[in-house]
This record gives structure tokens, sequence and C-alpha cells, in this order.
């Protein structure tokens, strides 16, 4: 289904580590070239624990308050970004990306080389392939690749002190 949605961002609660959780664990199983390194309880632990840290924003339905999505941001690095698979290709990346953007000057993550719906997702939202792992740097042990958005010079020169 290619119908968008109007989601809610918000900042994470506690509370909402289960469900980001599930979703790490949803997204992983859809992998199958994807080691599973971690159990359900040890996502929803990391999940608890990018919150604690303040990094999570999460994205809502429109009605009902479901969590539907979550960007996992660190100033300019993205750590996680991951949309339940019932609510994809629903503009809800999209929005959580937009959001990182408004906030940053520059935004950097790495995506399996493998996971080529995330690296046509990234491209098309403006980032740039900066470099390639063989995957000795992750835990997985995958090709991976690093990307780069980087905010046009006339939003950065609009920036208090810029």
């Amino acid at each position: 289904m290619s119908r968008h949605v109007s989601s809610a961002l918000r900042p994470a609660r506690s509370l909402d580590a289960g469900p980001l959780g599930a979703m790490i664990s949803a997204a992983v199983a859809e992998r199958v070239w994807k080691p599973r390194l971690h159990s359900a309880a040890e996502d929803i632990a990391h999940a608890g624990a990018m919150i604690s840290r303040g990094w999570v924003t999460v994205a809502e339905a429109p009605s009902g308050g479901t969590v539907t999505g979550f960007l996992a941001r660190e100033g300019g690095y993205v750590h996680a970004l991951f949309i339940a698979p019932e609510w994809q290709r629903r503009g809800i990346g999209h929005a959580l990306v937009a959001r990182a953007k408004a906030e940053s000057t520059a935004l950097d993550l790495w995506t399996f080389a493998a996971n080529t719906a995330a690296r046509r997702f990234y491209e098309g939202a403006g980032f740039a392939e900066i470099e390639r792992g063989d995957g000795s740097d992750n835990d997985e042990g995958l090709p991976d690749i690093h990307f780069r958005w980087t905010a046009p010079a006339s939003a950065a020169a609009k920036e208090p002190g810029a």
C-alpha cells in the first residue's frame, strides 16, 4: 500500500520501548541475510537505552496513538530508523528524516550493503554514499555503507551562529 499518512512526531517515552524493540526484531526477522544477534528482550532493552539517552523520536498513527516508527539520533549521527512492517511505504520514514534534517546541518548513518530498500530510501532522501566497510567494524560482520546528508549552504547560513 502506498497511501501516505500524517504522523504525529514526538519524543519517545519509556513505555515505547516494547513497540520499538518489536520493530527492531521484526526488521531482523524479515531480512534472511542478517544474523539474529539479540533476543526480543535485548531489542527492547536496547530501545529503552536509546530512549533514556533522549535520542528517539517516534511517529504515531493519526488515530489511536499506535507507534508506527522511530528514528534514534545522537546529534548528527542516526543510530536507527525503523518503521513497523504494516506501516511501511506510507511516508513515515520521510517524516522522521525530515524532522532530523530540520534539527541538524548534517546527518551520518550506516546501513548494510545488502539492505537495498534502505539504500534506495536514503539516496532518495538526499543522502550520499561516503564510504564502504567490509563488515569488520560491525557486530554482524556484514559489508556496510556510510551515508551522509548535508544541509544546503543557504539553509545552514540561516541558523543562529552560522
